[in-house]
């Protein structure tokens, strides 16, 4: 590839200041506030250029290729050859204050025309300031469109930012950088936590169904395996199919029904319940009482929950079946079991269809149940009813630390471009052209070398 060389940066330029009114807070009186563009950093969108997937499929190299959100591909050339900040100008989360919305990339690079590039004029240190500043910055205003925002070049280059004096700069990269780095190690091991708790569910059904989980309670009572049956699920109760929905062919009382989205794993959602006529005949053979396991025959086949919300007052719809066992079988057992055998993956070679999978009447059916006489099965479900509880406590207490973690790291943000980190020296003052110009020279020293 031929060399291709940056454009200089204006060095002696002023920095484009900004109204008092336009200023979104106060910040230290040493401190200015600037455009982006112009006052920060320069814009390099002239070094982006946009190459579709079939045409880098024929290019592949080593480069990396970089869109909105980071790295998207690889290609054979680059554009530019140094440390930068990119910044999304569509397709990026600009409302979502949460979620990142510029990176740095350093070295040899391709950018397409998804993503903004930025070069400040101090140096990599600004850089590491701007990159966390557009991270922790309101887009509101700045963004537009409806299903996917965009952020002009023109607006981008109006946004407001805090200049500081350098060393300044340096101070807060370096506390901020710090803080993460202990708010990052944190937040791993209550990754690790939550990253854990399908396996630990899943030992503890395994033991549950294989019969571990009540060896200790079998010996105390003198039990062994032999009352463990190996069934068929139409072995153990009646299971039906709910009643299509039909405004056309329904007759008779407006009556309240279960659908698929009602039903969630061990609970139900009674926020939306649907209506629909049914006759006398439809609500005593379709009625729910307490203990009948609701089951999905699609959306999520399998998915069920235990009804203890009272007799008769709900029907249901075609896309569940209804179970209701005999006399030695345990509704909750059955429920625990099927969520075992699907989250194994067992259950899915009942499904039926390509796209759309069900599990129809014939093959629920023919699902194999390995069962131990009902005083155990009761024992099981008490068993797994406290551990599962226990697990999902401590998976919610996980992940409201990981989103307190993130609020954290947010909060600094919010202070560090105050000046409220305790690093700002009030005696240093903020003289933008004599900071770019030390920039500047140190940069040409580096890239010479």
């Amino acid at each position: 590839m031929r060399e291709r060389r940056l454009r200089a940066m204006k060095k002696d330029a002023p920095p484009s200041p900004v109204p008092e009114a336009e200023r979104p807070y106060a910040v230290p009186a040493n401190w200015r506030w600037v455009r982006l563009v112009g006052g920060f950093a320069e814009c390099l969108d002239n070094f982006r250029k946009p190459v579709n997937a079939t045409e880098r499929a024929r290019r592949e190299g080593d480069i990396p290729y970089y869109g909105a959100t980071g790295q998207v591909g690889w290609i054979d050339d680059y554009l530019t050859d140094e440390h930068l900040v990119l910044l999304g100008e569509d397709g990026a989360p600009f409302l979502d204050l949460m979620k990142d919305k510029a990176y740095i990339i350093e070295g040899k690079a391709w950018v397409n025309n998804h993503a903004h590039i930025l070069r400040s004029f101090f140096g990599s240190i600004g850089n590491h300031y701007l990159v966390h500043y557009l991270n922790n910055f309101d887009y509101k205003g700045y963004v537009n469109g409806t299903t996917r925002l965009k952020l002009t070049q023109a607006n981008m280059s109006a946004i407001p930012i805090p200049l500081p004096p350098l060393p300044e700069q340096r101070r807060i990269v370096e506390r901020i950088e710090s803080l993460f780095s202990k708010l990052d190690e944190a937040r791993a091991k209550v990754q690790a936590v939550l990253d854990g708790a399908e396996a630990r569910r899943a030992a503890i059904l395994h033991r549950a169904f294989t019969g571990e989980l009540t060896a200790r309670w079998r010996a105390e009572r003198g039990l062994g395996m032999e009352g463990w049956r190996e069934k068929k699920f139409s072995d153990l109760g009646q299971t039906k199919l709910g009643k299509m929905l039909d405004s056309a062919k329904n007759t008779g009382a407006e009556t309240l029904y279960l659908r698929n989205a009602n039903v969630r794993w061990f609970d139900f959602d009674l926020d939306d319940i649907g209506v629909m006529l049914a006759s006398e005949k439809d609500r005593a053979n379709l009625s729910i009482n307490n203990g009948d396991l609701l089951i999905c025959e699609g959306g999520e086949p399998g998915r069920c929950a235990v009804w203890t919300g009272g007799d008769n007052a709900y029907i249901f719809q075609k896309a569940l079946h209804r179970f209701r066992p005999v006399n030695d079988v345990s509704s909750q057992f059955i429920a625990f079991y099927l969520y075992y055998f699907n989250a194994n993956g067992a259950l899915q070679e009942y499904f039926t269809g390509t796209t759309i999978k069900h599990l129809t009447g014939k093959s629920l059916a023919n699902v194999p149940v390995r069962i131990p006489p009902l005083h155990e099965q009761n024992e099981i479900v008490r068993i797994l009813d406290g551990l599962l509880s226990h697990e999902r406590r401590v998976h919610d207490a996980a992940s409201a630390m990981v989103e307190r973690i993130d609020l954290i790291k947010k909060a600094v943000l919010a202070r560090a471009f105050r000046g409220e980190l305790g690093t700002n020296d009030p005696t240093e003052a903020s003289d933008a052209a004599l900071q770019r110009s030390i920039c500047f020279k140190a940069e040409r020293v580096n890239r010479s070398s």
